[in-house]
């Protein structure tokens, strides 16, 4: 028997096919001043967003009947993840720039990407169509609510959207937001919906809706890349958890080198792109290691070291097995001495998520066969790991990193939102 909770989800699901055609099919006008109004509003109603962000972040310790875990005494997040959670003045002013970045984007909906003719005289072109309806399951940063509802409506995509419970009051409040703009438009407001339940078995339901949904975009760690293999019936693009590395050769610039392993680091701990693994040539370990160390110390950074960081350094943390493969999304780094370029590539297969790995250098030899051996979805030569970003890239806000080799890999913007049709143009030709 279908419950209720079950026929809800399915609801959703079907009211977001049946608004998608008149997405897919509106003017890239009206789909920017869309984007523009609700850029405008999350300002006008920033002390309203950050009222029910309070909320959130009240219950994330108050209530631990909603099904988190709780440790007394102790925050139920950890401060990095607390801090993905936070809306400030500031996070609300960089959502709304970002819906205004996608707004200055070319739609790429409709768009011609290669044309050619056939000798019997028929024009083929292949053309960009939104993907249809788009399921996303994420936790703890609402912001992501604002930024991929903005990309799926400028690529004309409906979109359901499931935050995690911690963040609740947070989405529910930007949803309407949304949909607010989308009806002072004469839009279905159904394009964009936000599941309000913090029920998980909404999740188990909404993975189920083949028969409605074209794609399903999990954000999130490990655990949750797994559940969904196990139990969606709807194509999925993974957003894997970000084991990322920096790699310092012995041929590194070392102030270079300690601010790029600093910042992938410390700027945001909490984030995918953050970096969990330094790897450092033994060659210059001893003069870049106690320096770096201590600044990492200064900042809070628990280090995990193996033998040979913790015999340069004394009083390092023993490193143990698990802790090469591990996203922390926090103060933590774990830190490994190496002998050469091969021990590096080895390990980062190994133990890496083929998310985003850098090296410092300045020998490009060695740069050139660290960007070609690696097929993480960015590789980067002397800048940091915080790079792999859609926004940073040039993409406008994205939908998030794919660790996914099929049809998109890397950050998701505009383009990777759609797939392409052929159209072809005849003459009156029939096929003999």
């Amino acid at each position: 028997m279908t419950s209720p909770l079950e026929k809800k989800i399915e609801t959703i699901a079907r009211k977001a096919r049946e608004a998608s055609p008149e997405l897919a099919n509106l003017s890239t006008n009206v789909k920017n001043r869309i984007l523009g109004e609700i850029a405008e509003d999350l300002i006008r109603r920033r002390d309203e967003i950050r009222r029910a962000n309070q909320k959130d972040l009240k219950a994330v310790g108050a209530y631990p009947k909603r099904g988190l875990l709780r440790c007394y005494n102790k925050p139920l997040l950890s401060a990095a993840m607390l801090d993905r959670l936070t809306l400030t003045d500031k996070r609300i002013g960089e959502m709304a720039q970002g819906l205004r970045e996608v707004q200055a984007l070319p739609d790429p909906v409709g768009q011609v990407v290669k044309s050619w003719k056939r000798p019997n005289g028929l024009e083929v072109q292949r053309v960009r169509i939104p993907l249809g309806v788009i399921g996303i399951i994420y936790e703890s940063r609402p912001n992501v609510t604002v930024d991929a509802a903005g990309l799926c409506l400028k690529s004309g995509n409906a979109v359901i959207l499931r935050g995690g419970s911690e963040a609740i009051f947070s989405n529910l409040l930007l949803g309407r937001i949304i949909r607010d703009a989308l009806k002072k438009n004469s839009v279905d407001p159904n394009v964009v919906q936000v599941i309000d339940t913090p029920d998980r078995k909404a999740m188990g339901y909404l993975v189920r809706q083949a028969r409605y949904l074209d794609l399903m975009i999990p954000r999130g760690g490990e655990a949750l890349m797994k559940w969904m293999g196990e139990h969606s019936n709807v194509p999925v693009i993974k957003h894997n958890k970000g084991v990322c590395h920096v790699y310092v050769d012995e041929s590194a610039d070392i102030e270079m080198a300690e601010k790029i392993a600093f910042n992938a680091k410390v700027q945001r701990p909490g984030v995918c792109n953050a970096m969990e693994t330094l790897l450092v040539h033994e060659k210059i370990a001893p003069a870049f290691l106690p320096r770096m160390i201590q600044k990492y110390q200064e900042a809070g950074v628990e280090i995990r070291g193996d033998a040979q960081v913790r015999k340069i350094v004394p009083g390092v943390k023993k490193a143990t097995e698990k802790d090469w493969g591990t996203e922390y999304l926090d103060l933590i780094l774990s830190v490994k001495v190496v002998c050469d370029l091969e021990q590096v590539i080895r390990h980062i297969r190994k133990y890496g998520s083929i998310h985003t790995e850098t090296i410092v250098t300045s020998d490009k030899v060695r740069a050139d066969q660290f960007l070609k051996q690696l097929d993480s979805s960015v590789v980067l030569w002397n800048a940091s790991t915080r790079f792999n970003d859609g926004n940073q890239l040039g993409l406008g806000a994205e939908i998030g990193i794919s660790t996914t080799k099929l049809h998109a890999f890397g950050p998701m913007g505009l383009e990777e939102l759609t797939a392409t049709k052929f159209v072809v143009i005849g003459t009156g030709q029939i096929r003999e």
